[in-house]
């Protein structure tokens, strides 16, 4: 049920409105009211399959190089009439930087920030090849998946509640990747599916970040999940606060006293693996809105607090996408869900809770409490003997502080899965930085009455959470991403 504090009852997710698919063909001959087309920089060639336009277009692109308008360098956009020289109405040319540094992340950046331009010119339809097709022996699925993600990532705006939005006069409904060799058309075509799957889960996380937390309550994300989970080969469990107390989860059960909303734990499984195969655990911090609680944070930029469930919106958007996907692993998702809130039966500074590991933590900082949920449910993720357990949370100021706005900070206790994840981020340009966890930082959090306190002081405030966190994952392979620095920007990226 939504919260009866709630001003609307919106649904979490949002239908597509634009499809995007493959298809054989000539650019040449492509009647469309948008043909966009790759360039490299200072190159009067267009590459790939654009290359058959090169001398059509030479006029076009070699005025707009003599004026300085335009040169090719990455994300550089330049639209143009297509004075008949094609079938298409029109023309954008995209900049991929220099010929030898493009990557698909640099090309997946340059679909989206053309999209960025597309959807305000009211066009219906838009072509475009491969923009990375023949440059650097990149395979051509991995350079069309990046496209296609760039692409519909580029379109995305959150204006759900606005309620004088004028929609373009014509809403961009398809986008194609014009393929010239037939043989390609089928990878191509897998490409820009799973693209679309993988597309459709970043942007479902992205509107759980930006929905209010009076509409993205603990209750809506359950029942959210559930019918994510009736749609995809997942298996969903709901628990509810009795049973986290029957159980011992008192330090997530302790960050939920001060909120009328109830908490949940949200669990998610997908077996695509072999039977008894032991799963990768995925763990995602869900405080759907954090006030603080009783150590109240400044009232400045407080109303992005609602997107401290990013974590566990990575998780369960993730977890549909590895459904459809009918990924060969087995993979638990958990999400320990509530708010943090200040009230008459709030947790308070000074208050000691025994954890579902069995250690009791001193509660130094009301507002040090993602890693208090973390830690009953990276504990009862041991419960699935997993092959490894991530946990993805907004988790610390401090990591800005260290890192600024562009990186995640990563630290864990299994060199071959920072490894992996290291990998993973330079691919899909979610950059990590590794951190140490050296045995200092554990003698930060010791407590004087407890086992453990939440905060570990003034310095090193990221490595000390998750020297924290590290504690309730046994001897199971753990990895820990802090994306507070990343998961909430104001600025437009491409």
């Amino acid at each position: 049920m939504a919260s009866k504090h709630s001003p609307t009852t919106s649904a979490l997710r949002r239908p597509s409105t634009t499809d995007i698919t493959a298809a054989h063909g000539s650019l040449a001959d492509a009647h469309t009211d948008l043909l966009v087309l790759p360039c490299c920089e200072d190159e009067a060639t267009l590459p790939g399959d654009a290359k058959s336009l090169s001398a059509k277009l030479a006029p076009v692109l070699t005025d707009r190089r003599t004026r300085g308008e335009f040169t090719g360098k990455a994300n550089q956009l330049s639209l143009a009439d297509a004075h008949g020289l094609v079938r298409a109405k029109r023309l954008l040319f995209v900049g991929l930087g220099k010929r030898a540094a493009v990557t698909p992340e640099r090309i997946r950046q340059a679909a989206g920030k053309a999209a960025g331009l597309i959807k305000g010119l009211g066009v219906g339809e838009i072509i475009m090849p491969i923009f990375g097709l023949g440059l650097n022996k990149l395979p051509p699925a991995e350079t069309a998946q990046a496209q296609a993600e760039g692409f519909l990532l580029g379109l995305y705006e959150f204006n759900v509640y606005k309620t004088e939005l004028k929609p373009p006069p014509k809403p961009l409904r398809r986008a194609t990747l014009l393929v010239q060799e037939r043989r390609l058309l089928e990878v191509v075509r897998r490409a820009v599916e799973r693209a679309v799957i993988t597309s459709e889960a970043t942007l479902l996380a992205r509107d759980l970040g930006n929905h209010p937390s009076n509409v993205a309550t603990p209750s809506k994300l359950a029942e959210l999940a559930q019918e994510l989970a009736g749609e995809a080969k997942l298996r969903c469990t709901i628990m509810e606060r009795a049973e986290m107390e029957r159980l011992g989860m008192w330090a997530l059960v302790g960050v939920a006293r001060g909120s009328e909303e109830p908490p949940k734990l949200i669990v998610l499984e997908y077996k695509g693996g072999r039977a008894g195969e032991a799963p990768i655990a995925l763990v995602g911090k869900t405080i759907t809105f954090d006030t603080g609680g009783i150590s109240l944070k400044p009232s400045e930029n407080m109303e992005q607090m609602k997107d401290d469930m990013s974590g566990g919106a990575a998780v369960l958007a993730t977890m549909h996408a590895i459904a459809r996907l009918k990924l060969p692993v087995n993979v638990i998702g958990l999400l320990p869900a509530t708010e943090n809130m200040p009230s008459g039966a709030a947790q308070k500074p000074g208050d000691v809770v025994k954890t579902l590991s069995g250690l009791t933590v001193e509660v130094i900082n009301t507002d040090a409490e993602g890693r208090l949920v973390l830690a009953d449910a990276l504990t009862y993720a041991t419960r699935f003997k997993p092959s490894v357990i991530v946990d993805i949370a907004t988790l610390t100021g401090a990591c800005g502080v260290a890192l600024g706005k562009h990186a995640i900070g990563l630290m864990g206790t299994a060199p071959k899965l920072v490894a992996a994840l290291k990998a993973a981020g330079e691919s899909t340009g979610e950059r990590t930085w590794e951190m140490p966890l050296w045995e200092p930082y554990y003698e930060q959090i010791k407590s004087q009455v407890a086992d453990l306190q939440n905060v570990g002081g003034r310095y090193g405030g990221t490595i000390t959470a998750g020297a924290f966190l590290s504690k309730f994952v046994g001897d199971y392979p753990w990895a820990h991403l802090d994306i507070a620095s990343t998961a909430w920007t104001d600025e437009v990226k491409p």
